[in-house]
């Protein structure tokens, strides 16, 4: 079964499968009476409880990082001070949709996860981000956060809209929205779980985070850790080639092959596959046919899941153009704070964008130098992550395809 989104921040209709544990009650709605019929009110849990159940089940953050959530937990409790929550459902990335189509079709099981921690952490204010650019995900909140008044009234939650922008849901930048300030990133010395809102440690945690754990409390962990390996129990949620007409929002249980996930979305998996979004890396058809959907196998290969974006490169496409435009909107999408955003992107995305067309053997040396230079140049220098994501997808393009820029000298291109 699924359910069409119809979101001003997709390029076209997004699609939403049932899954099997965050996605299992797409037809029974997001309304909270719906949700109970699935979910019950969540038990009240100690910090060291909800600890406890995040390592056992290898609990990481879903926003991007893949940090261990019970270490960061730990964190926050270790500091002895007044505490903060932030629910981050920002994605600026057009090409992730997950956590929209979260709050879309199960917002209480999120706003569990957020209760069952604020309680946890006696914080009696939660604050929600949401994008800007996705209406439909800010009026979902809106009418969810009303049903909640009518329950447990020991959390208040806050909604906090960004202003849209591929770098308006990254931590910084939204925890300065939150403070009342732009809504862009900014240099920190610290992790937010030390020194984030107001200065406090504060527990900045992506949507489907706090999903997984309002499900591993209600189910257990026996329950929940028959989905996914041994070495990696659970689900993730994926978007799927969602910056473009037909793209999908799943639920797949880790250690399903690639190449499975893809032939069921109607995707080629023997062609090279985009890994981790617009700040990713890229796989070649013969890891992408010898991968399974896991952190660890992943990483033989120097990519990550991420935020659980896959953009399958469809037939016709060259992976130099396509790369070379994503470069060039993200060049177009800086903070504007430091130099390596605002001169180092630009003059990376401009050469990127000359890559394909060079027909010299020397130019092309030349260029793919300069390139590697810029990249170099920008890379932990920036005031925030975006430089950085940058020049990881361009050097992963050089890496990947080398074989292709040579290709494209002698006027043809082997995937398009």
């Amino acid at each position: 079964m699924t359910n069409a989104l119809l979101e001003a921040g997709f390029h076209g209709d997004v699609s939403v499968l049932d899954g099997p544990l965050l996605l299992r009650g797409l037809a029974h709605g997001p309304s909270l009476p719906a949700h109970r019929e699935l979910w019950d009110e969540p038990a009240r849990r100690t910090a060291q409880q909800l600890i406890e159940l995040s390592w056992k089940i290898g609990l990481t953050g879903r926003g991007g990082a893949e940090f261990p959530f019970a270490r960061k937990l730990q964190t926050a409790v270790e500091s002895g001070r007044k505490r903060e929550l932030v629910v981050n459902c920002s994605e600026g990335e057009p090409a992730s949709a997950k956590d929209s189509a979260l709050m879309l079709a199960a917002p209480h099981l999120v706003l569990d996860g957020a209760q069952l921690l604020a309680e946890a952490l006696e914080i009696g204010h939660v604050h929600i981000s949401v994008p800007g650019e996705r209406l439909s995900v800010v009026q979902a909140v809106k009418a969810a956060i009303r049903e909640r008044r009518r329950g447990r009234k020991a959390v208040a939650f806050e909604l906090h809209v960004t202003s849209g922008g591929f770098v308006g849901g990254q931590a910084r930048a939204v925890l300065e929205m939150v403070s009342g300030r732009d809504n862009l990133p900014v240099t920190a010395r610290e992790p937010e779980a030390v020194a984030g809102l107001r200065g406090r440690p504060t527990m900045l945690s992506n949507a489907e985070t706090l999903a997984h754990l309002a499900a591993v409390s209600d189910l257990g962990p026996e329950t929940y850790m028959a989905q996914g390996t041994a070495a990696e129990p659970g689900t993730r949620l994926l978007s799927i080639a969602a910056d473009g007409p037909g793209g999908l929002v799943l639920e797949a249980p880790y250690g399903v092959p690639l190449a499975e996930l893809l032939s069921l979305c109607g995707y080629d998996p023997a062609r090279p596959l985009l890994l981790g979004g617009y700040h990713g890396t890229w796989l070649a058809p013969y890891q992408v046919t010898n991968c399974t959907l896991s952190s660890q196998d992943i990483a033989r290969f120097g990519a990550r899941l991420g935020a659980g974006v896959l953009l399958p490169m469809l037939p016709g496409d060259c992976p130099l153009s396509y790369t070379a435009q994503i470069v060039d909107y993200l060049a177009q999408q800086r903070a504007k704070r430091c130099g390596p955003c605002t001169n180092g992107l630009p003059a990376l995305a401009s050469a990127c964008m000359r890559l394909p067309g060079v027909r010299s053997r020397r130019e092309s040396a030349d260029l793919v130098q300069r390139i590697k230079e810029l990249t170099g140049l920008v890379t932990g220098r920036g005031a925030c992550a975006h430089p950085d994501g940058t020049a990881r997808l361009v050097g992963s393009m050089l890496d990947t395809f080398a074989a292709e820029i040579e290709n494209h000298v002698d006027g043809y291109c082997h995937y398009a």
